[in-house]
């Protein structure tokens, strides 16, 4: 899990603006619904303090959460 607060902010920016060039370098996980998703995912985007970020897809899964269906994340 990413835990560095100026990389968390970054990382929330690129997900709120959907932003291409960050399409995985990082997976955002929503702690009230369990799943995770790209940068890019056209899904409702989660309130600050309710996404958690994490470098793979393993990691996310690892830590319980499930893939996004409307995104679909893989690798």
């Amino acid at each position: 899990m990413i835990t560095e607060e100026a990389t968390i902010r970054e990382y929330y920016t690129a997900l709120v603006e959907k932003d291409k060039s960050y399409e995985y370098k990082f997976i955002a996980a929503v702690k009230t619904t369990g799943i995770y998703c790209i940068s890019t995912c056209y899904a409702r985007k989660p309130k600050f303090e309710n996404v958690q970020f994490y470098t793979t897809i393993a990691e996310a899964k690892a830590a319980g959460y499930r893939a996004c269906k409307l995104c679909k994340p893989i690798l």
